[in-house]
């Protein structure tokens, strides 16, 4: 099936199993704007718990914070999105569509990118066991040719990014003849800048109000908060602050569902730490943060890091990891050294020191920062995209049928465990509800009696259900019930006094983060 096609069908699956709504669909809804449903908000915040735990309880030196959305317009100022923060956009004469030009190159690049893989993927089926990929990628002439074009788009892109210069942008795309997705011409307008915060006003009077505007990032927060956090926390170099919030970009070109958004929330903590250290620190939680995503068990294969061709004004040195979407490799996480540009540009505008004290160096300084930042609804879409499987099996009367699953890490499945009666009578029901009350307090269950028990388990494995427990008539005679797995389809008969260790060793984030550490 076309990568196309799967994001299709995982976006329907979203809508028809209450994962993503359209925000204000009722209204025809408004444009990269959408609703978590009531499964959707259990993945949602498992996500931002297996985040955040990860960072402050395996961290020690790592705290959380909770800043305010509205800040002091002069905060943007500082740090530098009045001035700074804007994408580079074309618009398309014909369909009047508009687009980000480092979009439209990007994924010029993917589909070369996509080529080579289709040659490597021809050649792994004709020689078999014998194939040797690298050799062949080094030596294939359409894999170089492709490869060469890849390396000439990345490094004039790279300069045009760094040098802003927005005509050899449009450039790119008139030479590589890039077409509008719509009309299908390449009559493009030249590339401008875009400014992307909201704006908003606060005051009881259009006289009085000041312009404020929606954070663009949860940084900020983070940054002028640092030496409350610091002197009442009596930290000590290194520390980090995390926090979860939410941002708002005002995205001309939002596009492919939930993973670019006008309102989205963020999981980002910034590390503050000596000077000269960064690089260290830099590459210590890329390390870190890697083995968190493949600590989920999505496949490692799935994953890659990514240098910036172009850094940020603040930034020394940036990484971003990728995850394999349906529509390519996309960033889902950044780790970015800082340098001291926050601390020092706020230090600037407020007047106010934002230093600390080194007792082992008997000296003040302002402290480099290592920021690392995901996106909760990119991670979210991640783990939906790699979770989502199709496959053919057959019914007890031998009619084939395909089979919607989500493979979702068990820690992160909305729910748990699925507890269903055989049938509604015989006192099966009374004993399921047992079951789950006994259970409910520490994990999400769900209760289901209705329709053939076959059609029950397709519905808890279409929404990720790692276990179904089936309460029969031998249970209430030698307290055992049979559990299933989604995965495997596998049935045991276990006692339900060791359902709780059993839901304890599959779902706790322990384990995962047992492997992190």
């Amino acid at each position: 099936m076309a990568q196309e096609d799967v994001f299709k069908k995982l976006v329907a699956h979203c809508k028809e199993y209450g994962f993503v709504f359209q925000s204000s669909e009722i209204y025809d809804g408004l444009g990269a704007v959408y609703d978590y449903g009531q499964l959707g908000v259990e993945l949602k915040n498992n996500i931002k718990k297996y985040w955040y735990d990860a960072m402050v309880k395996l961290n020690d030196n790592v705290v959380g914070l909770d800043s305010a959305i509205f800040m002091h317009p002069t905060t943007w100022k500082a740090s530098g999105h009045v001035d700074a923060f804007n994408d580079p956009l074309i618009d398309n004469k014909d369909s009047k569509k508009r687009y980000r030009a480092d979009v439209l190159i990007e994924d010029l690049i993917q589909k070369f990118e996509v080529k080579i893989e289709k040659e490597v993927a021809k050649a792994k089926k004709r020689f078999g066991e014998s194939f040797d990929e690298a050799q062949f990628k080094e030596t294939n002439p359409r894999v170089l040719a492709n490869q060469e074009k890849i390396t000439t788009i990345h490094t004039r892109f790279a300069k045009a990014l760094n040098d802003n210069d927005l005509e050899d942008l449009k450039q790119i795309i008139v030479d590589y003849e890039v077409a509008c997705p719509i009309s299908g011409t390449k009559n493009w307008t030249d590339v401008r800048q875009f400014n992307l915060m909201f704006s908003t006003e606060m005051g009881s009077t259009a006289d009085s109000s000041s312009k404020l505007y929606l954070r663009p990032e949860t940084a900020q927060g983070i940054f002028v908060n640092f030496l409350n956090v610091q002197k009442t926390g009596r930290m000590k170099i290194p520390f980090g602050i995390a926090q979860i919030g939410k941002a708002f970009r005002n995205e001309i070109v939002a596009r492919q569902f939930i993973f670019r958004m006008r309102e989205f929330e963020q999981m980002e903590m910034q590390f503050f730490v000596r000077p000269g250290e960064e690089m260290k620190w830099f590459e210590y939680w890329k390390e870190f943060r890697m083995k968190w995503h493949k600590a989920l068990g999505m496949g490692d294969e799935s994953y890659r890091y990514h240098d910036h061709e172009k850094l940020a004004h603040y930034a020394n040195a940036a990484t971003d990891i990728e995850y394999r979407m349906p529509f390519g490799f996309k960033e889902v996480e950044g780790i970015h050294s800082r340098t001291d540009f926050d601390l020092s540009s706020h230090q600037e505008h407020s007047g106010k020191k934002l230093q600390y004290f080194d007792p082992e160096l008997n000296k003040n300084y302002v402290p480099y920062v290592v920021e690392t930042s995901i996106g909760v609804d990119r991670m979210f879409l991640s783990i939906m995209a790699g979770a989502y499987t199709e496959d053919v099996v057959e019914d007890a009367k031998g009619k084939k049928e395909t089979r919607v699953m989500l493979k979702l890490p068990p820690a992160l499945a909305p729910v748990k465990m699925a507890v269903l009666p055989l049938i509604k009578k015989g006192g099966l029901p009374e004993k399921a509800r047992e079951i789950v009350n006994t259970l409910k307090f520490d994990y999400n269950l769900q209760y289901d009696e209705k329709d053939s028990i076959g059609k029950r388990y397709r519905r808890q494995d279409a929404i990720g259900t790692p276990f179904c427990i089936t309460v029969d008539h031998e249970t209430l005679e030698d307290n055992m019930v049979t559990i299933r797995y989604r995965d495997t389809m596998e049935q045991e008969r276990v006692a339900i006094a060791d359902l709780e260790k059993i839901l304890e060793e599959k779902v706790s984030m322990k384990n995962l983060f047992r492997t992190i550490v």
